[in-house]
Parts: structure tokens; C-alpha cells; sequence
């Protein structure tokens, strides 16, 4: 079973979503550092307190911003795979563990389904176009977690879901729910706040 090196921390990186990381700390800049010289993966990790979840989502540099003389990095991450936490390992200065797949069992979303999530995608983003998705049953959930803001822990729980189908009925609830209220409200600031200007999320 392979070992990877993680990456804890207080946001969830889902599959196919881009993030800017800053990388501060001795360890994790060794940990990238590492990935840059051999072309490997880390796994990004949600830590809510002290423990960390049982899902994660392999991340692959793709771009650095920035190096910094002190050995900082600005770094743009990329999801890639999910994967499960087997087993904390030791050994390096920063947190390894043996890793498993994690593959979905298959069950699709239907047409009604994927509408009424789109539907509620338009809503919560106050717009009557959206930005282009992958589009596919299997990628639809987590494009649109990447897009929209959601509290992390619903990020999670989608993360941690082995059927697409129910991601997208989740995703939907959430949307239509109190996430979905506090994301608009963030969008109406936004535009505001840049003088009606609608730009790209």
C-alpha cells in the first residue's frame, strides 16, 4: 500500500479544483520541494481540530508562483484523486501515511437530477448563466463544489460520498439551503463591491 506525504489542512481541495497555497512552514516546503524534484503528488487533507478526516484528495503542483529567499513557496495546486487514509507513518519531518483508492460504486445521476442541481447552481451564483463544467455525470458535483464556496464540511462529506448520485442530491440541498443563502449573500457583496462588474468566479 503507498505511502504519501500530507498535507492537513483547514479547507477541502476537491478532485479538478485549483487553489493558491502558501507554503511557510520547514516541513511543508520540503514536503513541495519533494513534489517538484520528482514530479510527485501529496495529499491535501481536511483538519478539523486535531483529527484528520478519513478522506483526502491527491494534489499535484502545477504552477509556482513565487520562491521566496527565506524557502517559502507560492504555489497553484490542482486535485487529482481521492484517496482514504489507512495508516499514519513516521519517519519524515512532515505526516506520511499508507493510502488507498477510493472508487465510486457507480450509481449515476438521472437528467432531472443533474437539472435541478444545475438550477440550483444558477440560483445560488444569482446568475442566469454558469461558468462551464465539466459536464459529466461522474464530474458534475465536484466541478461545482470548487466553483461555489461551500462550507468546508459539506465539502467534505461530498468528498467522502461513493456515489455521484448522491453527491448531486446533497449538492442540491445544500444549495437550496442555508449554504446556499450565505453564498449568495457573499456574490451580492462581491458585485457590489465591484460596482456592478460581474466577473468570472
Amino acid at each position: 500500500m503507498p505511502e504519501l506525504g500530507l498535507f492537513p489542512l483547514p479547507i477541502v481541495l476537491a478532485p479538478t479544483e485549483r487553489i493558491p497555497l502558501h507554503i511557510f512552514e520547514p516541513r511543508y516546503r520540503e514536503l513541495i520541494a519533494e513534489c517538484l524534484d520528482n514530479l510527485t503528488e501529496f495529499g491535501m487533507i481536511y483538519r478539523h481540530g486535531v483529527a484528520l478526516s478519513p478522506v483526502g484528495t491527491r494534489a499535484r503542483v502545477d504552477e509556482v508562483l513565487e520562491r521566496f529567499p527565506d524557502g517559502r513557496f507560492n504555489v497553484v495546486v490542482t486535485g487529482t484523486a481521492r484517496f482514504r487514509l489507512v495508516e499514519e507513518t513516521t519517519g519524515r519531518s512532515f505526516i506520511t501515511a499508507r493510502v488507498g483508492d477510493l472508487d465510486d460504486i457507480g450509481d449515476r445521476p438521472s437528467d432531472l437530477e443533474i437539472a435541478a442541481c444545475m438550477a440550483a447552481f444558477a440560483e445560488t451564483l444569482a446568475r442566469t448563466e454558469v461558468p462551464e463544467l465539466d459536464g459529466t455525470p461522474q464530474g458534475l458535483a465536484f466541478a461545482v463544489a470548487a466553483i461555489v464556496g461551500l462550507p468546508q464540511e459539506v465539502k467534505q462529506e461530498l468528498l467522502e460520498m461513493l456515489s455521484e448520485r448522491d453527491r448531486v442530491v446533497r449538492l442540491t440541498e445544500a444549495l437550496m439551503g442555508s449554504a446556499g443563502v450565505e453564498i449568495r449573500a457573499r456574490e451580492i457583496e462581491r458585485r457590489a463591491s465591484g460596482n456592478g462588474r460581474v466577473d468570472h468566479l
